[in-house]
């Protein structure tokens, strides 16, 4: 016996949609400027020649009509081929891969972090509000809106001034190189790491608080928490194993789509500490008008913005079995 959700093949090509339209908007990025293509991608000093702008033109198939270009556009990405970086004067693919896991790294710790950090602290702030001390949690709330207001970039540039230029704990930059023993570029790259994901982790709590504080005081008043207080439960007890697990669904369900906006802060952060990841990747090949690198970037965020969308669609109905779709039975 087989269980189908009948949800998903529509869901499915919803996806497929989102990534046509992606893709379609990818290719469009350096042909929607005004002028001629090949010199927006030109990246050398003065003015080109026109032999300058034919030879690059013939490298990147800017002469072809745009239905072939488009065509040849989608089978190179079949392929893994996402061009020749202009300003690399490599692979794009290249490129990316070996910036990937240092931005993976930063995404996916500043994820967790603002998750844990930002659902704890809205959880424990709708208990004190519930258990008679409002003067704690508006005092939580204020703080945590007052630091979500502040820019990614001047919160950066302040850790650089404490940790850095006063105290010398930890370096200012990370685009240097790193050493070659184990031991040492890991500890090396860690104390490089550690300004950034803190930056990353205040910038992006705000919304997890909100959540998890708005979800908590909701639960709390609930029926089922009232008749766990009514038997005697311990306190800790009945928050903790009652109304947190619930309180928490809709937030692990956000995390997870959430992740886009931090591949865009990422942006701001790793420029402002030269994090060699792909958001300073993407900050020089803008300052560089480097378009072929800048189509695969937005095209790898484009994928993990719509496979974190796929994992939340997984995992909602596993946390919660109420939003489960009806399935239908279907003989093998």
């Amino acid at each position: 016996m087989k269980r189908l959700d009948r949800s998903w093949p529509s869901r499915l090509g919803q996806y497929a949609v989102v990534l046509w339209v992606a893709v379609t908007l990818n290719f469009a990025l350096p042909r929607l400027a005004p002028g001629d293509p090949a010199l927006v991608m030109y990246t050398g000093e003065g003015d080109p020649t026109a032999a300058e702008l034919a030879e690059l033109g013939a490298l990147y198939g800017l002469d072809d009509p745009v239905l072939v270009q488009y065509g040849r556009f989608w089978a190179n990405l079949v392929r893994g081929d996402l061009g020749l970086s202009t300003g690399h004067n490599e692979p794009v693919a290249d490129v990316l891969m070996d910036r990937l896991p240092w931005s993976r790294t930063l995404v996916v710790l500043g994820l967790v972090g603002a998750l844990v950090v930002g659902s704890l602290l809205g959880a424990w702030s709708a208990w004190r509000r519930d258990s008679g001390r409002p003067a704690q949690d508006k005092g939580t709330l204020v703080g945590v809106l007052a630091v979500d207001a502040m820019p990614g970039f001047w919160i950066g540039m302040l850790l650089i001034t404490v940790f850095s230029a006063k105290l010398g704990w930890l370096p200012s930059y990370s685009s240097a190189e790193l050493p070659d023993e184990t031991f040492a570029w890991l500890i090396e790259s860690g104390s490089r790491l550690v300004m950034p994901l803190l930056t990353m982790i205040v910038t992006s709590l705000g919304t997890y608080y909100l959540l998890a504080r708005a979800s908590m005081t909701t639960v709390l008043g609930e029926p089922f928490v009232r008749l766990a207080r009514a038997k005697g439960l311990p306190e800790r007890r009945v928050v903790t194993r009652h109304a947190l697990r619930t309180a928490l669904l809709p937030v692990a369900t956000n995390a997870t789509m959430a992740a886009g906006a931090l591949v865009s802060g990422a942006v701001v952060v790793e420029t402002v500490f030269s994090y060699p990841g792909l958001g300073k990747v993407i900050a020089d090949a803008v300052a560089a008008r480097d378009y072929p690198l800048l189509q695969g970037a937005f095209l790898l965020a484009t994928l993990g913005v719509v496979l974190a969308n796929v994992i939340a669609d997984l995992l909602y109905p596993v946390l919660d079995p109420r939003v489960r779709p009806a399935r239908q039975v279907v003989s093998a």
